[in-house]
């Protein structure tokens, strides 16, 4: 069974149960779909919108007592409302497209609350949905909404996963092995400093993210189309945004220009390069990850990898380094939404930036990445181990451990003895005793004290 709904451009047939309308099916027809789904946050924010304005409305005197009632009931039917987007996210029109598949479902299900057909549009969706309202300050509206909500999950996930990392720190705080530069043997260090220095990046990527909801809850909701609010009434103007934060429980604020809000997107941008930023950091503890836990009997192996999946399926008990190589493929993703976000934000014309769906939807997307990845590493990390046998291996046979002796002997001279001596650190030590007349003990003294390596303590006799 189908419906006939007419508009100035003809008459399309509509499945008759279909809350959505000629918009929207015109929108589908236009823009094929691409695979990407809307952020649910987003969604919701949106109907947090029509739900605030038709309160308003309503409270004003604009809107029927009856419709305003209907439309909020709508606004509440969350699911319903989800299964009847039907337009793609990546659409054209500035949003355009989304906001009218929003206003005929509302309109449709409202209309149903009041006994009539879907179709019939007792409650109109642009005369009562849309009241006061333009898709250019509803949308970049609702994508500002949806960020913050979805900005304090991420956030959560850093923290759970900054804790995870710390209590490694603790653990193994006092595990001495040996670090690497340019991936070549450097001075020793604890595990616990290379456990603290993850931890340490993270909690700045926490500190950026919480920080920047001050600049993202300022909206432009009530300027309608170019931000001057042509079209609204003054009263609702003033009085959207508080409205708004009642209904969202978010701590929204009017922009101070509303014409800026509307045209200019580059808080997104900011934003974009935050979320950029932690899979900067991210990417680097994961593979920082993979490498010491590479072999783990034929390169470094100095961590032990949880074992949760086969790694091969020919070479038998082989187990990779898949979480890390999940979350590093995320980054990958992230840094390019990031440049998509800035390539959008900075082609907007004039009044209006027609790319906004592409801006606010891969900011989202990188969000939600960014929380899978934290949700896949945190647990993974908590069930690292080390393994301190081969830490200390690894520390016996590095020459890189007799770096405080230049001070003693010169720079030179050790190079030279430790290229002779083949990189053998007993040979190496027994000739500088011989060549500078001092004792082999007081060479490892040297070491312990001033390197931290626990040579000259546990390691007189290699």
């Amino acid at each position: 069974m189908q419906r006939i709904e007419t508009d100035f451009m003809g008459n399309i047939n509509i499945e008759t149960e279909a809350y959505y309308g000629i918009h929207a099916v015109r929108a589908q027809k236009n823009f094929p779909p691409t695979g990407e789904k809307f952020n649910q946050a987003f969604l919701h924010s949106y109907f947090m919108i029509k739900k605030a304005c038709a309160l308003l409305n309503s409270r004003l005197g604009y809107l029927d007592q009856t419709k305003a009632q209907a439309i909020i009931k709508a606004c509440d039917d969350i699911e319903l409302l989800y299964s009847n987007i039907i337009v793609d996210p990546l659409a054209g029109g500035a949003g355009t497209s989304l906001n009218m598949n929003i206003n005929e479902v509302i309109a449709n299900r409202a209309g149903e609350y009041l006994g009539y057909e879907k179709g019939s549009y007792v409650i109109d969706p642009i005369q009562d949905v849309n009241l006061h309202q333009s898709t250019n300050d509803t949308f970049v509206t609702a994508g500002k909404m949806a960020v913050m909500i979805t900005l304090q999950e991420l956030v959560e996930a850093v923290i759970a996963c900054q804790n995870a990392i710390q209590h490694k720190e603790r653990e193994y705080g006092n595990i001495r092995k040996i670090a690497r530069t340019q991936l070549m043997d450097a001075v020793p260090i604890l595990f616990g400093q290379t456990f603290g220095a993850w931890a340490e990046a993270l909690s700045r990527d926490r500190w950026r993210l919480y920080k920047v909801e001050e600049r993202i809850r300022s909206v432009n909701l009530g300027g309608t189309a170019v931000g001057n609010g042509i079209g609204s009434a003054r009263e609702f103007i003033l009085s959207i945004t508080e409205e708004l934060r009642k209904v969202s429980n978010l701590r929204i604020a009017k922009a101070e220009n509303l014409v800026d809000a509307t045209q200019n997107l580059d808080v997104f941008v900011e934003i974009c390069g935050l979320l950029k930023a932690l899979s900067v950091n991210l990417n680097k503890i994961a593979n920082d990850i993979r490498l010491l836990g590479s072999g783990p009997n034929t390169a470094i192996g100095e961590i032990k990898l949880p074992r949760i999946q086969a790694g091969s399926s020919i070479m038998p008990g082989k187990v990779n380094p898949v979480v890390p190589e999940y979350v590093i493929q995320i980054c990958f993703a992230v840094s390019s939404h990031e440049f998509a976000v800035s390539s959008a934000a900075a082609n907007g014309n004039l009044e209006l930036n027609a790319f906004a769906p592409v801006v606010v939807h891969y900011t989202l997307k990188s969000i939600f990445l960014l929380r899978q990845a934290l949700q896949a590493l945190t647990p993974y990390i908590a069930e690292i181990t080390v393994d301190t046998i081969k830490c200390r291996q690894h520390l016996e046979q590095s020459t890189a451990i007799l770096t405080p002796l230049i001070n003693h002997f010169g720079h030179d001279a050790v190079s030279q003895i430790i290229v002779q001596q083949n990189y053998n650190i007993v040979e190496i030590i027994a000739e500088l005793a011989q060549v500078f007349k001092v004792e082999t003990k007081d060479i490892y003294e040297i070491l312990d004290e001033k390197n931290n390596t626990g040579l000259g303590k546990i390691n007189k006799n290699f």
